[in-house]
C-alpha cells in the first residue's frame, strides 16, 4: 500500500510486534545442497497451518536482488524465485496448506497507480542507462580506464512482471511443475485470475471463515512486505495471523552501475583506477538477508490498550474499533487515493486522527464503520475536526522545514570548510512544487540519443515538439526503448522538460500553505479552478469519500466495482468535507475486470510495447493512432512540496476506458499463444498422494465429464469451497509436460507424485 513510513512508525510505536525468524540453514555436501527437513518441529516455537505467498513481493526482488549479482537471464530469475520460496517454506513449515497468489488484473483504481509506476520505471531505466554511457564517455575522454561494454547484453524490463506478458506466462508453467515437488496441498492463483495477490488471499480467508466448519484457531502466515498486509491482517479478525517479511536494513550500499564497486555512486565513479578493491570497495551485502515475523495478535493487544474508551454511551466492541482504526489509516495513504495534504505519518498523523476519533466518538454515539460500510455523517465530523487545525499543521510544517534546511546548510558549510563565525542567518526559500522548465533548445540527433542521461543532469525543453516526437519514435523503433511519455491531454504527444530533481536549489512555492489564502491558491494551481467555485471543491471531496468507501469494501468484502477510480491527481483538504454527509455511495452496477492484454495497454508506456501483440504495439507509436495521447513521450512530475521525484505526482493522463476498448476491438486478432495469455482463468488446487482427500479428487477424473462438487472440509484440513474438474489436469501415470525446452528439466512422471489438479471456486 502507498503508505511510506507506515511500517517504521508502527514498529517504533509498538516494538514487540516484531520478532526475528529462526532458521535452519541449508547445508551442502560434496557440492550438493541438502534441503532443510521441513517435517521437523518449527524452530520458531510455533506451528503454522497455512502459508500464503504474495508472489509479486517475491518476484520483483528476485529479478534485481540486492544480496547478489543480478541474474543473467530469465532462467536464473526463475531459479532465484523458487529458491526464495524454498527458504520461506523451510522457515514457516505450513502443516496444512500452501497458497501461492500472483497478481492478476487489478481494479481500475489500482491500475492508475500501476500506470504511474510503470511509466516512471521505464523512464528511469532509460535515463539510468544513458547516464552510465555519459559517465563512461567522460571518463574515456579523461583517459581513465573503464570496464568494457558487455556485448549483446539485453536490459531486463521489470514492467514485464504484469499479467498477460510472456514472462508471466512462462512463470505460471514453471509454477505448475514446482508445486509437484511441494507439500500435499497447494493452491495456485496465477496471473490469469483477476485481482491483486494479497486480496485474492484475503478473499480465500473470508470464504473459509464463512464456513461453519472453519477452525477459528487456524494459524496463518502471510509472506509479503507491503504495508497494506498489516491492515488486511487486522481486517480478517483472525486470532492467529502473522506476517513474515525481510528485515529492513537501512542505508544499505549498492554497487556503482558503471564499475560495479562499492563506496561511491555513478557520478563520482573513477572507472578502474582502483582495480584492486580496498576495504572501502569490499562488497558490504554479501550475506543473505534475515527474516522477521510481524505478529498481528500482539498488535491487536497494543491497539486494545490504546483504543480503550471508558463510559461510552453505547456498547464497546473492540472488533468494530479495529475496523475504524484501519479506516482512519486510509487517510494517510493507500494505493488508490492520494493522502490528504494535512496528514503526514512522520508528523504524527495517525495519532492525531486517533485522538480526534476518541474525543468525538462520544458525541457521534457510534462507530465510523460497520461490515465494510461507512457512516458519512460521522466521517464528516472527524474531518471537520481535522480541518479546524489545518492552518496550524501547515505553519508548523513550514517551521520544521526551515529549521531542517538551516541545520543541513550549516552542516554542509562545516564539512566544506566554508563556515564563518558571523555568517548571515539562513533564510530558506520555500520548496519546489513543480520543477521549472528552462528555455527551449532544439535537439540534435546526438543529444536525442543521450536524452535520458541529460534528463537528470540538465533541465531541457524541446521547442519543436512534433520533430522531437518523431525523432524519439524512430529511436524507439530502432533500439527498442525510449524516453517514457508524459501527461498531456492533447491528442498529439508533446514533450515536457525533464526535471532536475536532484538539484539543491529551491524554487518558488506558489501554494504557500503556511500563508493565508492557501486553499484558493491550491485549487487554482492543482485543479485550475477559481476561489469562487465552491461546487467543484465539493465534487472533489465527494469523489474522495466515495473512494474511501470503495477501499473499505475492498478490504472487507472484495472488489465491489472493477471500473471505479478517483479521477483527480490531488486530494481535497479536510475542511472541504463539510457536505459529505449528504453523499450516498452506490456500487450496485455490475462491472467486470479488464482482460490481461487490455490491462497492459492501460498501464504500459510505449517503451514496454514488446510485451504486446505486434499489431497492438503500433497503437502506442503511430501518429495516426486514435489513442496516441495515452502514451506521451515525456511527462511532468509535480513535486507537490516534496524533494525527490519518487515522492512527486506523475501527471499522466487518465486512460479513457471506452475509447481504449473501442480501438482494441478493431485489432482483436490474436494468436493461440496470445489468446491464452489474455484469458481469465480459475484458481487451481493440487492434491498429493499423501493427502486424505486424494482419492476423492482422483475419482472425479474417472471419465472426461465435467464435474462440480463441494469439498468436504473433513478431508482437506478445513479447506472448503467448490471444485470443478480441470481439463488441463494430467491424469495419474501420465507425464507432466515440461515447459523448459532443453534437457535440464525433462517431463515429470505424475505417477510418481500422484498429483491431481482441480479448479477452485
Amino acid at each position: 500500500m502507498g503508505v511510506p513510513a507506515f511500517f517504521r512508525w508502527l514498529t517504533k510505536k509498538y516494538p514487540s510486534i516484531i520478532v526475528n525468524a529462526n532458521e535452519d540453514r541449508q547445508r551442502s555436501a560434496d557440492g550438493t545442497r541438502i534441503p532443510v527437513d521441513a517435517t521437523k518441529p518449527n524452530p520458531n516455537f510455533q506451528e503454522f497451518d497455512n502459508l500464503y505467498l504474495d508472489m509479486n513481493g517475491i518476484i520483483h526482488p528476485c529479478t534485481h536482488p540486492e544480496d547478489r549479482p543480478p541474474p543473467a537471464n530469465e532462467d536464473e530469475m526463475f531459479a532465484l524465485i523458487f529458491e526464495y520460496i524454498d527458504r520461506i517454506f523451510s522457515i514457516v513449515r505450513p502443516r496444512k496448506l500452501l497458497y501461492m497468489a500472483i497478481d492478476g488484473v487489478a481494479p481500475r483504481a489500482k491500475m492508475n497507480q500501476q500506470r504511474s509506476r510503470r511509466f516512471r520505471a521505464s523512464k528511469e531505466a532509460w535515463e539510468k542507462q544513458a547516464s552510465i554511457e555519459e559517465q563512461r564517455r567522460r571518463l574515456e575522454e579523461e583517459g581513465v580506464p573503464v570496464p568494457p561494454k558487455k556485448e549483446n547484453q539485453t536490459h531486463f524490463d521489470s514492467n514485464c512482471i504484469t499479467p498477460g506478458t510472456p514472462f508471466m506466462a512462462s512463470l505460471f508453467l514453471l509454477h505448475r511443475i514446482y508445486v509437484l515437488y511441494f507439500c500435499s496441498c497447494v493452491i495456485l492463483s496465477d496471473a490469469n485470475v483477476p485481482g491483486e495477490g494479497e486480496h485474492k488471499i484475503m478473499d480465500f480467508i473470508r470464504k473459509q471463515r464463512s464456513n461453519p466448519a472453519h477452525n477459528p484457531n487456524t494459524v496463518h502466515c502471510l509472506c509479503g512486505a507491503d504495508a497494506d498486509l498489516i491492515m488486511l491482517g487486522l481486517a480478517t479478525h483472525e486470532a492467529n495471523f502473522n506476517i513474515i517479511r525481510e528485515e529492513f536494513v537501512a542505508h544499505q550500499q549498492r554497487p556503482c552501475e558503471l564499475c560495479g564497486q562499492y563506496g561511491h555512486d555513478l557520478k563520482n565513479c573513477r572507472g578502474l583506477e582502483n582495480e584492486e578493491k580496498g576495504p572501502e570497495q569490499a562488497d558490504p551485502i554479501s550475506k543473505e538477508k534475515n527474516f522477521i515475523f510481524l505478529r498481528i495478535p500482539v498488535l491487536r493487544e497494543y491497539l486494545e490498550r490504546e483504543l480503550v474508551m471508558e463510559n461510552l454511551p453505547f456498547k464497546y466492541d473492540f472488533e468494530r474499533v479495529i475496523d475504524d482504526w484501519v479506516f482512519l489509516c486510509f487517510f494517510v495513504g493507500n494505493d488508490f487515493l492520494p493522502h490528504l495534504p494535512s496528514l503526514e505519518i512522520r508528523e504524527g498523523a495517525i495519532d492525531r486522527l486517533v485522538k480526534l476519533y476518541k474525543d468525538m466518538v462520544y458525541s457521534m454515539k457510534g462507530y465510523l464503520t460497520k461490515d465494510g460500510g461507512v457512516y458519512m455523517d460521522r466521517v464528516e465530523r472527524i474531518m471537520l475536526g481535522l480541518g479546524e487545525v489545518e492552518d496550524e499543521i501547515f505553519k508548523r510544517r513550514q517551521q520544521e522545514d526551515e529549521r531542517y534546511k538551516a541545520i543541513q546548510k550549516a552542516k554542509k558549510a562545516r564539512l566544506s570548510g566554508g563556515s564563518r563565525p558571523h555568517a548571515p542567518s539562513y533564510v530558506p526559500q520555500p520548496g519546489s512544487l513543480i520543477a521549472p522548465e528552462k528555455k527551449a533548445t532544439p535537439l540534435s540527433g546526438e543529444v536525442t540519443r543521450s536524452l535520458a542521461a541529460s534528463a537528470r543532469i540538465e533541465a531541457m525543453k524541446y521547442s519543436e515538439n512534433d520533430e522531437a516526437a518523431r525523432r524519439l519514435k524512430v529511436l524507439l523503433k530502432e533500439e527498442g526503448s525510449s524516453s517514457v511519455d508524459g501527461g498531456n491531454s492533447n491528442r498529439k504527444r508533446k514533450t515536457d522538460a525533464p526535471l532536475d530533481l536532484d538539484s539543491d536549489e529551491d524554487c518558488v512555492d506558489e501554494i504557500r500553505l503556511f500563508e493565508s489564502g492557501w486553499k484558493d491558491r491550491y485549487y487554482r494551481a492543482k485543479f485550475d479552478v477559481g476561489e469562487e467555485d465552491v461546487e467543484f471543491r465539493r465534487k472533489v471531496a465527494w469523489a474522495y469519500v466515495e473512494g474511501l468507501c470503495w477501499v473499505l469494501k475492498y478490504y472487507y468484502q472484495g472488489c465491489v466495482s472493477w471500473d471505479w477510480y478517483f479521477p483527480y491527481h490531488y486530494a481535497p483538504f479536510a475542511s472541504d468535507f463539510d457536505t459529505v454527509s449528504q453523499f450516498k455511495p452506490d456500487f450496485c452496477r455490475e462491472t467486470k475486470p479488464f482482460k490481461p492484454l487490455e490491462q497492459l495497454m492501460s498501464v504500459f508506456p510505449a517503451a514496454s510495447k514488446q510485451h504486446l501483440p505486434l499489431h497492438w504495439q503500433k497503437l502506442m507509436t503511430d501518429d495516426d493512432s486514435p489513442i496516441i495521447d495515452l502514451y506521451p513521450i515525456d511527462f511532468r512530475i509535480d513535486l507537490n512540496g516534496k524533494k525527490f521525484a519518487w515522492q512527486g505526482v506523475a501527471l499522466l493522463p487518465f486512460v479513457d476506458e471506452v475509447r481504449l476498448l473501442r480501438t482494441l476491438r478493431s485489432v482483436y486478432t490474436l494468436t493461440e499463444e496470445e489468446s491464452a495469455r489474455n484469458t481469465i482463468g480459475p484458481n487451481r488446487i493440487f492434491i498429493g498422494r499423501e493427502h486424505p482427500a486424494f482419492d476423492f479428487f482422483k475419482e472425479l477424473y474417472t471419465d472426461d465429464a465435467v464435474k462440480s462438487v463441494d469439498i468436504d472440509p473433513a478431508f482437506t484440513y478445513g479447506v472448503s469451497g467448490r471444485i470443478t474438474t480441470d481439463s488441463t489436469a494430467v491424469a495419474p501415470n501420465q507425464p507432466f509436460p515440461s515447459p523448459v525446452k532443453d534437457k535440464s528439466c525433462p517431463d515429470l512422471p505424475v505417477s510418481f507424485f500422484l498429483f491431481s489438479s482441480c479448479s477452485l471456486q
